[in-house]
């Protein structure tokens, strides 16, 4: 097993090459006309992907990094774009990619770039820009501030099992435990260090630097408590009233809901709303705690692989959250919404509206007995679909490999 993993991790570091890489390459080809950003949560591989494009492209390109400038060195912007167009002049080029990496790091970017981006347009020098940062938060926040009308999203979610599949040759039961952070694959024979490396390079990391850091948090024991919780009873539904209860910070269910929605927009872990025919009974309801990836269950439980994949009751919530991560990562990709759908005893454990349309899916994992709900959420809401996934319908390896467009 141990010569398998290196294997893989060997033969595919930096080689795998993800679906977005197409998408990229094809934008940098078209005509100057919008800024194209990279967004997705942390090592998820947006820097190796773009160093990938990169020996493809055909133009000449400028690639700068802000992870080593001064926060406050705002002018590096400028330096670096005027670099960028005295390579266009020195050697005659009628056109010039430029790539910022960890843009989000320089204190008011936004501004900058627009002004940089505005003085190109109005003078026809014919730079391209794609930006791309580790801080979705700080990313987004910047490109809504100044840069309304002048970009353009690429969005890239958590690895999916195809993918941690062929490049690492993980087992269905491996991706559903060890879950899809790449960075991770050569560890997971040592499951003590495994843990470690995801608490302390993904998950401690996001919180300090995408949330803490980022937005105003009073609490930050209480954030970093409700993630943990999170994560620890991802596919479960929990007031917050009761999960402030289980936390040591004292505060109210309001603060409570915006840093539960801070961790989501950082695509670490969400509550699913129960599905309703009206907004304001979605936003009341008991969320749905889910993990938008199952290594940050495995990791702040006290489940080893072995010992959770030979109890049913156990291994049952895993891969509900492993079909859960699934359906979040390409609902990011692909823009629907994920609900769940409970009603007294009767539960549909995903719901995937796409416009007007929705479809049911239920899990059948050996967690608990099926009941009613398919059959009644059905003929109350009229899915376009009523899936069963795992024993007696689609099975699960073939979901997880599956696009969920492609079932609507």
């Amino acid at each position: 097993m141990q010569d398998r993993f290196e294997h893989f991790v060997m033969k595919n570091r930096g080689l795998y090459v993800r679906r977005q890489f197409g998408e990229v390459l094809s934008r940098i080809n078209e005509r100057r006309d919008k800024i194209q950003v990279i967004v997705g949560p942390r090592q998820v591989g947006k820097s190796t992907m773009m160093d990938q494009v990169l020996e493809k492209v055909t133009i000449p390109y400028t690639l700068s990094k802000a992870d080593g400038v001064a926060p406050k060195d705002f002018d590096w912007i400028h330096r670096t774009w005027e670099s960028a167009r005295g390579l266009m002049r020195i050697n005659n080029e009628e056109e010039r990619l430029l790539v910022i990496d960890e843009i989000q790091k320089i204190e008011g970017w936004s501004e900058g770039v627009k002004a940089e981006w505005d003085w190109d347009t109005h003078n026809k020098v014919n730079i391209k820009l794609v930006l791309l940062g580790s801080s979705r938060l700080l990313l987004q926040s910047g490109l809504k501030e100044s840069l309304f009308g002048r970009f353009e999203l690429i969005r890239m979610g958590h690895w999916s099992y195809s993918e941690m599949s062929e490049a690492f040759g993980f087992t269905l039961d491996e991706y559903i435990y060890f879950g899809g952070y790449p960075g991770s694959a050569s560890l997971v024979r040592n499951e003590r260090r495994w843990k470690m490396y995801i608490k302390d390079s993904i998950a401690s990391p996001a919180i300090e630097k995408d949330v803490l850091q980022t937005s105003k948090i009073y609490k930050p024991a209480m954030m970093k408590q409700l993630f943990e919780l999170g994560c620890r009873y991802s596919t479960e539904e929990l007031s917050l009233t009761k999960v402030l209860g289980q936390l040591q910070d004292a505060g109210n269910v309001t603060t409570l809901a915006s840093y539960l929605d801070l961790l989501d927009q950082c695509q670490l872990i969400c509550g699913l709303q129960k599905y309703a025919n009206d907004d304001a009974r979605k936003y009341n309801s008991i969320p749905k705690f889910l993990v938008y990836n199952n290594a940050l269950l495995s990791a702040f439980q006290r489940k080893s692989f072995n010992t959770a994949r030979v109890n049913p009751e156990i291994w049952g919530r895993w891969v509900e959250s492993a079909v859960g991560a699934h359906l979040l990562s390409q609902a990011e990709e692909d823009d629907f919404n994920v609900y769940y759908w409970r009603e007294r005893d009767d539960e549909v454990d995903f719901i995937v509206q796409a416009d007007d349309e929705c479809i049911a899916l239920e899990v059948k994992s050996g967690r608990r007995s099926m009941n009613n709900g398919l059959s009644i959420f059905a003929e109350k809401f009229k899915p376009v679909h009523s899936y069963i996934i795992g024993t007696g319908g689609i099975p699960l390896e073939t979901f997880l490999k599956s696009s969920i467009t492609d079932m609507l």
